[in-house]
C-alpha cells in the first residue's frame, strides 16, 4: 500500500511538472447483478444467482416477499403468476383480482412451483416472454428458494473462492405486508444479523421504494435490532417522489439514508421518447448531501436503450463516466464489468 501511494504521489508530481492534468483518481463504481444474471438465465433462480456471482459482480440483488407461514423467498413481485405454473397447480387460489399472492400460499406449496423466464399472458390465455430473446419459457428447471439459502449460497461462494461478494435486498411491498399481518422489514433484518449483517462496513444495502418504511427501518427497527447497515431509497416516476427529489428533500433523506436508487429517467429526463435529454441535479444533490448513487435497470435489449444513448456501452459511458453515478443496476453485468475493464 506504501508503495502504491508513493508511485501515486510521483505520478502527481510529474504531471505537474510536465505541464499536463494531474490524473484523477475515482472511487471504483459497483456493478449489481440485477435479480441476478437475468439477462441469460429466470430472474431470481439459484442459477441466475450463481453465474452472477461467477462473473465477478459487486453486489447481487434480492427482492424479498413473505409466505403465509413467515417464510421469506426471494421473487420479484409479492405475486406469483408473471413467472410461475401457479396457474395450472393451483387454479383456484387466485383472489378476486385475478392475482395469485405469494402470502396466501406456504413454503412448501410454493417449492412445488415451477419458475420461468417473466412472461405476460395474451387475451387467448397464451404465455409470452417479455423478453423474447431470453432464456426459452417451459425449459430446463427451476425453483424458488428463500433469502436464507441465497445468502448461504453467497457466502458459501466467498469463502470457497476467497471472494468477498456483498447482498442487496430489497423489501418488497412492506405496506402490503404490514396490512397482512405480516412485518417483512423486520424479517429481513433479523434474517441480515443471524448472518453477520449488521455494520455499515457489513457488505449490504438495504432497500425500498416505501418512503415512509426506509424511515421506520432506520429510526425504530435498525435501534430495536441494535444494527447500523447501509440504507438506499428507491425511486420511481411516481408522484410520490415528486418532494423527496428537491434540494431540500435530498438533504433531509440523507440524515437516515446512505444512497439512492432512481429509476435512470430520473437522472437523464426526455420528453421526446428518449431522442434528446437533459441531465436533471438528482445526482450533484444526491452526491453533494453525501449518498452514494444506483440507478436502474440497465438492458441490452434495443427497447431498453433510449435513443440518446445509441447501444449498451453508450449508456454506461453517459451514467457512469460522464454523469458520475457510483454503480448500476444490471441484466447484464458481465458486459457492465466488461466496460469497465474489470
Amino acid at each position: 500500500m506504501k508503495r502504491m501511494l508513493k508511485y501515486i504521489c510521483v505520478l502527481l508530481a510529474f504531471s505537474f511538472y510536465c505541464g499536463v492534468a494531474p490524473v484523477t483518481i475515482a472511487a471504483e463504481k459497483i456493478v449489481i447483478a440485477h435479480r441476478g444474471a437475468s439477462g441469460y438465465l429466470p430472474e431470481h433462480t439459484i442459477a441466475a444467482k450463481a453465474m452472477a456471482y461467477a462473473m465477478g459482480v459487486d453486489y447481487i440483488e434480492q427482492d424479498v416477499v413473505m409466505t403465509r407461514d413467515g417464510q421469506l423467498v426471494v421473487l420479484h413481485d409479492h405475486f406469483l403468476d408473471r413467472v410461475t405454473d401457479v396457474q395450472e397447480k393451483f387454479p383456484d387460489r387466485k383472489r378476486k383480482d385475478g392475482r395469485y399472492y405469494v402470502i396466501d400460499f406456504t413454503l412448501d406449496e410454493v417449492r412445488t412451483l415451477d419458475v420461468s423466464e417473466r412472461y405476460r399472458i395474451d387475451d387467448d390465455g397464451v404465455k409470452t416472454a417479455v423478453f423474447k430473446d431470453r432464456f426459452p419459457l417451459g425449459k430446463s428447471r427451476f425453483k424458488v428458494h428463500t433469502f436464507a439459502e441465497e445468502i448461504e449460497l453467497i457466502q458459501g461462494l466467498n469463502k470457497s473462492t476467497g471472494g468477498d461478494i456483498g447482498i442487496y435486498p430489497e423489501a418488497k411491498s412492506p405496506g402490503f405486508h404490514l396490512k397482512e399481518g405480516k412485518d417483512l422489514s423486520r424479517a429481513i433484518l433479523e434474517t441480515l444479523k443471524r448472518y453477520g449483517y449488521t455494520k455499515k462496513t457489513s457488505k449490504v444495502f438495504f432497500q425500498t421504494f416505501e418512503i415512509k418504511e426506509l424511515k421506520r427501518v432506520h429510526d425504530e427497527l435498525l435501534p430495536m435490532l441494535n444494527m447500523d447497515i447501509r440504507l438506499v431509497q428507491l425511486m420511481g416516476g411516481e408522484d410520490a417522489y415528486k418532494d423527496i427529489i428537491t434540494k431540500e428533500g435530498i438533504s433531509q433523506l440523507a440524515t437516515y439514508a446512505d444512497g439512492i436508487g432512481p429509476s435512470m429517467f430520473m437522472i437523464t429526463a426526455t420528453e421526446d421518447s428518449g431522442k434528446t435529454y437533459k441531465i436533471t441535479d438528482l445526482v450533484k444533490n444526491a452526491h453533494e448531501a453525501g449518498m452514494v448513487v444506483h440507478p436502474y435497470t440497465f438492458r441490452q435489449e434495443k427497447a431498453a436503450i433510449p435513443e440518446f444513448a445509441g447501444d449498451y456501452e453508450g449508456l454506461l459511458e453517459l451514467f457512469l463516466n460522464q454523469i458520475g453515478v457510483d454503480g448500476v443496476f444490471s441484466d447484464f453485468p458481465d458486459r457492465t464489468l466488461e466496460f469497465l475493464g474489470r
